[in-house]
């Protein structure tokens, strides 16, 4: 691994960028990042969240989940109609009610009360048109990142606690694919509590166990049978 003020990097095949990923993972959870104070009452908590379903597991692929992960993770984030769970078309609908409610007002001789409903009407006519144009950025946002930005640009993960991305560079002779990862976390204090921690897993750790997705289906088919416990921290066992 090369540190840098821009992060730490490493470069290898898919396992050791894995690897990579996991160790700086588990440094952030025992640095505290999830519980780290923000200000204002705010962690990062879902940052972490975030950055730990972002990062590349040893059951997936660059091209196919990574890519998929980076177009969800870079898409416009929710209007106000979305965060209130509308559709365009029931903004559209709403409008068209409260317009109505307002010639009733004019009707009444109620000048203010209609002039009211009027803007609420252009509010959600506008809601409206902002959740539509939204939604079809979306829809461009996923073909540009998946099937154009990714063949020109690296793969990349981007919120308040972790910055980073994966490259992948020229095949290293009979050695198959290989790739290079940098992950930079963005507070300092927590970057260094990081670097420390890292430095003592290559002193401490032996050999680093990969996570990987177990398949408990089989032994719950099986009559009687239950799946195998889970580990509390299987990936970062040692040999002796």
């Amino acid at each position: 691994m090369e540190e840098s003020i821009s992060g730490f990097k490493t470069r290898g095949d898919w396992g050791d960028i894995v690897e990579h990923g996991e160790r700086i993972t588990h440094a952030l959870q025992d640095a505290g990042a999830h519980d780290l104070d923000q200000g204002d009452g705010a962690h990062y908590a879902q940052a972490f969240e975030e950055w730990d379903e972002w990062r590349p597991k040893a059951h997936e692929t660059l091209n196919s989940d990574v890519s998929e992960k980076t177009a969800d993770q870079a898409s416009v984030e929710e209007g106000k109609g979305e965060k209130a769970g509308k559709e365009p078309d029931e903004d559209i609908k709403t409008a068209g009610e409260k317009l109505s409610e307002s010639y009733e007002k004019l009707e009444e001789d109620d000048a203010e009360a209609a002039v009211g409903t009027w803007k609420e009407s252009i509010d959600y006519v506008a809601r409206a048109a902002d959740s539509a144009g939204r939604k079809a950025l979306r829809r461009v946002e996923d073909t540009v990142y998946q099937n154009v930005m990714t063949q020109l640009a690296p793969y990349y993960f981007d919120n308040e606690l972790v910055s980073a991305n994966i490259q992948q560079s020229a095949r290293n002779g009979g050695n198959g694919e290989q790739f290079v990862f940098e992950v930079n976390v963005n507070d300092d204090g927590l970057k260094e509590d990081v670097s420390d921690l890292l430095a003592e897993y290559e002193d401490e750790i032996d050999r680093w166990h990969v996570e990987v997705e177990k398949d408990t289906d089989a032994a719950e088919a099986i009559e009687g049978a239950e799946p195998p416990p889970k580990p509390d921290d299987n990936s970062r066992s040692t040999t002796n």
